[in-house]
């Protein structure tokens, strides 16, 4: 059975796939395998609104089950910034490394006591027939003002997890899916697979 992974990110994929890789018998495909396909505008307030259009509209042009994910970062003292944007936050097509630095520029500004924020993972499973299920995963931890370690993608060189005092980028790939806003989420989609798995 064919799950499309509802993103062109190949850090994304790659991440996604790895965590489920062995676990199910699923082919994990992409929109990559799908270029004609023009997904829907982000229009939503919240991760998790943002994942259920995704998910819903490539399910429903697709004609096959799709898994969405729309997550970010989100720090408090930045009132919630860069959240829904978090591939936006230096503009429409900013690089990593752009947001990074616009990142970096507003943190500096605060008390190191509230650099801290965390990652969110929406992620949403739909069918041709409509939505099946929504779950969200958070990863909690400070950020730092200079770039660390090569490894991930996004605001991973920034994040320091808490109990690890390495970030993202500096943990190696098995490590961070395992503890992973993405992993959290992931996890919880268990019993959907399960159910998927009876019903073929």
């Amino acid at each position: 059975m064919e799950i499309v992974i509802a993103s062109r990110n190949l850090h994304k994929i790659r991440e996604i796939r790895a965590i489920l890789k062995g676990q199910y018998p699923f082919d994990f495909l992409s929109l990559l395998d799908f270029p004609d396909y023009e997904p829907p505008e982000e229009t939503g307030a919240t991760f998790e609104e943002n994942a259920f259009i995704k998910a819903t509209h490539a399910a429903d042009a697709l004609k096959r089950w799709v898994l969405a994910d729309d997550s970010g970062l989100v720090v408090p003292a930045l009132n919630d910034d860069p959240g829904v944007r978090s591939a936006r936050y230096a503009g429409e097509n900013a690089t990593d490394k752009e947001n990074r630095t616009k990142l970096i520029k507003a943190l500096d500004g605060l008390e190191e006591s509230k650099r801290i924020g965390y990652y969110v993972c929406a992620i949403a499973l739909s069918s041709p027939d409509g939505i099946q299920t929504q779950v969200k995963g958070m990863c909690e931890g400070s950020l730092i003002l200079t770039s660390r370690g090569s490894q991930g993608f996004g605001y991973d060189p920034l994040f320091l997890k808490y109990d690890y005092n390495k970030t993202f980028a500096e943990l190696d790939e098995e490590t961070k899916n395992k503890i992973s806003h993405r992993r959290k989420a992931l996890d919880k989609l268990m019993p959907a697979f399960e159910a998927l798995l009876q019903k073929h």
